[in-house]
């Protein structure tokens, strides 16, 4: 075949071409013959109806698809486009649109969409609106190798026009439709290669029977030297029926375990039958939050139980608890303790609240150890205080729970009677991992007027990520196909379970379904139309399910109805004591990067290099409006202007980990970094950023 190939090429009489040809010929011979072999496929594109249309940017027409064109010239208001073939045309500029094709340079920017503040110190969680692939790309500057566990529920291919590859939907009919789903996720499963820590890291994949066996396959050549296993979810025990097929009621899930990784063992091996495993209850101990959230916790609702405490701050320790104040009465007219502070049943928003226990009750529990102070909010400026509940006290009793010491504050320590170390089996079988029930109506609690295509059940995303990060409380996890946003939704229940500080990082685009891209086309609006974007997955579903989450109400300012189930059970509409942070992708021009004039869209980069914590240096103009010479949170600063290096450095807090260094010379970045406080990372702007993605092609 061959010597063939090789006889047909020589009739070729363009020399270039016949060149072009023996190169790709070439290319095609050296890959693999055996194994998992799919076409590459075109580079998939992008739409960017917020970048500007302007000279040497490639474009496509607003209303269709089509051949893109190159940009030549702009101006009022009309753009000069190149074809393909040479053609030349002015085009209106409001009847195009910019495209990215994967595999050229882009220079990647985050605009701030809004943050959620009530975690206090912790890092916070980070949800993107854009491409995934691009996404991966950006990350690589913030995360390379520093990914803990990467969670991801990818399109399953199931013919139903269910995702898109280069901006059309792929159906049953599209011929290449398993190798444009290969081609899909190869690329980005080798950028998430790339972010994944080598030495101690698990990938997490879910999957149905349609794309399992060619997804393990992939797998395998990209991560030949991983631990790769394997497990069946039921998902659905009443079984979905299907023509000349066995009804279904499993989903897959791949672990790929990088490094020392391994499963980590807890006290369910998920599989082995439970005494009513509906309403099966925790091994571990919960300690309840003092302040009621939901219905019926307003101070009004029970007066008696409005009343203060007064905590010694440095020994963290409750040294009193007051009388309860009629509902007439102020609150400000109670006076301080000497070396004490107060404390009230405050509620987030400010509105005075009430306590969970009598006065009397509190001092009850304070003697027996069962209650104490929690965790101290620094942005807020405010103090929790947690207590066993009946049902935990119960179980001490019972012999359940053993009393195994006492902490500083006299407060219990526990463990679990006999409790065994288990690791999950190949086969899942809980009720807790049914999507209907745990994924599309738990989901309507917090979006009721919404909809979204089958959400996974929260709790099966939260048993295999415990699976993967419930002994790293520090944990950074990644899901680039975040869908709804239960991955970020599972990570906050686990940091409320163990008091983690685990930060998620989720990536979603803003595509709206074939039903309403259809309609609203027949209204005239196209993508980019506040109209189209209001009905997308990251404004309609992802950031008001998190934030709801988060907060325990609904975007319409009710309380979320409900509480959550197994293991740690409590109402919905307490929230978490979280901190979230929603980005935009945007594109950046490398000239205005190079001339520092897109600090504000590079802003967000370095606070998630810098690990995410406390505040973000994004406006970094003094009262004159004129650049300051370096700023700084807690964590991170940013030098500016080089001949102040001195004070740069010596006002540098010590909890700072990371200094990014603005300067053309690398002489100078090293003088600085030389001086620079040991282990803090010294990081050349804009010298990193712009190498990072001038090498970086992504496919």
């Amino acid at each position: 075949m061959a010597d063939e190939i090789d006889v047909l090429l020589e009739k070729v009489e363009d020399p270039a071409l016949r060149a072009d040809l023996r190169t790709e010929i070439g290319r095609v011979r050296a890959k693999r013959s055996f194994g998992l072999v799919f076409e590459s496929h075109l580079p998939e594109r992008v739409r960017l109806p917020d970048h500007p249309v302007r000279r040497g940017v490639k474009v496509v027409d607003r209303d269709a698809d089509g051949e893109s064109r190159l940009v030549r010239q702009v101006g009022n208001g009309s753009a000069t486009v190149i074809g393909s073939d040479g053609s030349i045309e002015d085009v209106e500029v409001s009847d195009l649109v910019v495209i990215a094709e994967f595999g050229e340079t882009i220079y990647p920017g985050f605009t701030r969409l809004g943050s959620i503040e009530q975690g206090g110190d912790k890092p916070g969680h980070i949800v993107i609106n854009g491409e995934n692939h691009h996404a991966l790309e950006a990350l690589q500057f913030t995360h390379a190798g520093k990914i803990d566990c990467i969670y991801i529920d990818p399109p399953y291919n199931s013919g139903a026009r269910d995702w898109k590859y280069d901006n059309n939907y792929v159906d049953a009919e599209d011929g290449y439709r398993h190798s444009k789903w290969l081609a899909f996720m190869d690329r980005r499963l080798k950028l998430a290669k790339q972010l994944l820590n080598p030495d101690d890291s698990v990938l997490i994949v879910t999957i149905d029977e349609k794309e399992y066996m060619r997804l393990g396959l992939l797998l395998e050549q990209i991560f030949p030297s991983a631990v790769r296993q394997m497990a069946t979810i039921v998902i659905n025990p009443l079984g979905q029926a299907r023509k000349q097929q066995l009804a279904r009621v499993d989903e897959f899930v791949f672990f790929v375990f990088l490094g020392r990784a391994a499963p980590a063992a807890g006290q369910d091996d998920l599989l082995t039958p439970e005494e009513n495993d509906g309403q099966r209850k925790s091994r571990k101990v919960r300690w309840e939050w003092l302040l009621r959230g939901g219905t019926d916790s307003r101070r009004s609702d029970s007066p008696n139980l409005f009343y203060p405490i007064f905590i010694d701050p440095i020994s963290r320790t409750i040294v009193d608890v007051g009388e309860p104040l009629l509902p007439e009465i102020d609150r400000r007219i109670v006076e301080d303790r000497d070396g004490c502070v107060t404390i009230w049943p405050i509620k987030r928003n400010g509105d005075e609240g009430r306590w969970r226990a009598s006065p009397s009750y509190l001092l009850e529990l304070l003697e027996a150890g069962y209650a104490k102070v929690g965790a101290y909010d620094k942005i807020n400026d405010r103090w929790s205080i947690l207590y066993l509940g009946k049902a935990q006290i119960k179980r001490i009793k019972q012999g359940e729970l053993k009393v195994v010491g006492r902490n500083d504050d006299r407060s219990v320590q526990l463990e679990a009677a006999g409790s065994r170390s288990l690791i999950p089996k190949t086969v899942w079988n809980r009720s807790s991992h049914r999507a209907d029930e745990h994924g599309t109506s738990l989901l309507k609690r917090f979006l009721p007027d919404r909809s979204f295509p089958f959400p996974k059940s929260l709790y099966a995303v939260e048993d295999a990520l415990r699976i993967g990060v419930s002994k790293r409380p520090d944990a950074v996890v990644l899901d680039f196909f975040a869908g709804s946003g239960t991955t970020a939704h599972a990570v906050m229940r686990l940091n409320r379970e163990d008091a983690g500080r685990r930060q998620s990082i989720s990536v979603t685009n803003n595509e709206v379904s074939v039903d309403e891209s259809r309609a609203l086309r027949q209204k005239g609006y196209l993508p980019g139309d506040p109209e189209w974007e209001a009905l997308g997955i990251f404004d309609q579903i992802a950031r008001p399910r998190i934030t709801a989450a988060v907060l325990g109400v609904t975007p319409t300012g009710e309380d979320v109805k409900g509480d959550y189930k197994f293991g740690d059970e409590f109402p919905m509409s307490e929230g978490f004591e979280e901190n979230v942070e929603f980005l935009e992708l945007c594109y950046l021009d490398p000239v205005d990067v190079e001339l520092d004039r897109a600090f504000a869209a590079i802003a967000p980069m370095l606070w998630m290099r810098a690990g995410g914590v406390g505040p973000m240096i994004w406006e970094v103009l003094d009262e004159s409006c004129q650049r300051k010479p370096y700023a700084f949170t807690g964590h991170y600063g940013v030098l500016f202007n080089t001949d102040v290096w001195r004070a740069f450095v010596n006002d540098l807090p010590e909890t700072a980990k990371t200094a990014f260094v603005v300067t053309d010379s690398s002489s100078t970045f090293a003088g600085v970094a030389e001086v620079l406080p040991e282990g803090v990372e010294a990081v050349r702007l804009y010298e990193n950023y712009l190498m990072t993605f001038a090498i970086n092609q992504g496919w």
